[in-house]
């Protein structure tokens, strides 16, 4: 048995041929020495020469035909490949050019090669949509359609990366977090909570609010401004993520959140109002007059607990797009509260099968149980 040599100079598990090394494959070719003594000779694979004259050692009719045909090579040319014919047309040089080239960076990103669908991503981020919710989207409503599909991950490397820059550089405002960087996530901070007369804790809430299977079952908290002195409440129904947006111009003290809440629930079909989770503020101390007024039995969180509200917690995260930190929250008005919860209700939501919540909850309505519970 022939000793295997292996060149002295290789490092690394998979170096790539060099120009000497394709040279040493075209004498070996030229004198019709067979691939795995090519190969021994070299220190490579035997799979590696072979995939070396095929590749870079067809004529250029063969290359220009692989790559219009779209067909596999192997089926398409298959007579071709392996062939006396193809060993001896192999040339080294043509071999390292053609490599060459195809290795060249940096290379033209995915959304840079598809203008339908960078024009389709570009107006989805302007709208405010996640990079996963526009991947998701464009899978559902593309099923056949390959050229529309794109990954969240691309999506942020076009609009982060230098290089990749197929997406504008403005666009990273409309991101969740707005940052020109790309940054690890960071643990929210809770609050310091005061004790709330006769609430009535969590953990007595009915089962059927936490698998999400029963609608009706909402989670509310409060978006506050510098130093706590405006805020927005915030009304999340946990089973289609529906958002309702609760306007308090003057103050957010537990008789005006409260009357503002009453008013805000009851403009909802009574199927849609069952129980309504909050933390421990004080601004809901008035919950048994949101109970009376809404039919809504109130549950207050643990201290220092903003898990047991994910949906609550998620959804103000989204609404710091439109209401940043350090921001007036009373110098928005109403239609503009509603104008920010109809752009969140019309999201496609991974969770759905990236459908908008909206769909979610009108369908949620026009279920028959909802419609006898109605009657």
């Amino acid at each position: 048995m022939k000793p295997r040599l292996v060149a002295a100079c290789r490092t690394g598990p998979r170096p790539r041929l060099t120009l000497h090394d394709r040279i040493e494959i075209q004498a070996g070719t030229r004198c019709n020495e067979s691939i795995r003594s090519i190969a021994a000779r070299l220190g490579r694979a035997p799979s590696t020469i072979k995939r070396e004259i095929d590749s870079n050692g067809a004529p250029e009719w063969w290359a220009r035909a692989g790559r219009k045909s779209g067909y596999r090579r192997k089926e398409a040319f298959g007579a071709w490949q392996g062939s006396t014919a193809a060993r001896a047309t192999y040339a080294a040089t043509l071999a390292q050019a053609r490599s060459d080239q195809r290795a060249g960076r940096p290379k033209p990103g995915k959304l840079a090669r598809r203008p339908r669908l960078l024009a389709e991503v570009q107006q989805r981020l302007g709208d405010r949509h996640s990079p996963e919710q526009i991947s998701g989207a464009l899978a559902v409503e593309h099923p056949s359609d390959r050229e529309m599909r794109v990954s969240h991950e691309t999506i942020y490397k076009a609009i982060y990366l230098q290089g990749r820059g197929a997406l504008r550089k403005e666009l990273h405002a409309c991101l969740r977090t707005g940052r020109a960087l790309r940054k690890p996530r960071r643990g929210a901070r809770p609050g310091t909570r005061g004790r709330i007369p006769g609430m009535v804790n969590i953990s007595e809430r009915p089962p059927e609010a936490s698998d999400r299977a029963v609608p009706g079952h909402w989670e509310g908290d409060l978006i506050v401004g510098p130093e706590s002195r405006s805020a927005i409440g915030t009304l999340v129904e946990r089973r289609s993520g529906l958002v309702l947006l609760v306007h308090l111009p003057d103050d957010h003290t537990a008789a005006s959140v409260a009357a503002r809440t009453i008013e805000k629930m009851q403009a909802l079909p009574r199927i849609a109002r069952r129980t309504l989770t909050w933390d421990q503020g004080t601004e809901m101390s008035l919950h048994a007059k949101v109970a009376m007024g809404t039919g809504m039995q109130v549950y207050f969180c643990d201290p220092h607990s903003p898990w047991q509200r994910p949906t609550n917690e998620n959804t103000n995260g989204l609404l710091r797009q439109y209401f940043p930190k350090g921001s007036d929250l009373s110098v928005y008005p109403p239609d503009y509260l509603d104008y920010v919860a109809m752009q969140l209700n019309t999201r496609p939501r991974k969770r759905h099968g990236f459908r908008k919540p909206i769909d979610v909850f009108n369908e949620i309505l026009s279920e028959p149980s909802s419609v006898a519970s109605t009657a």
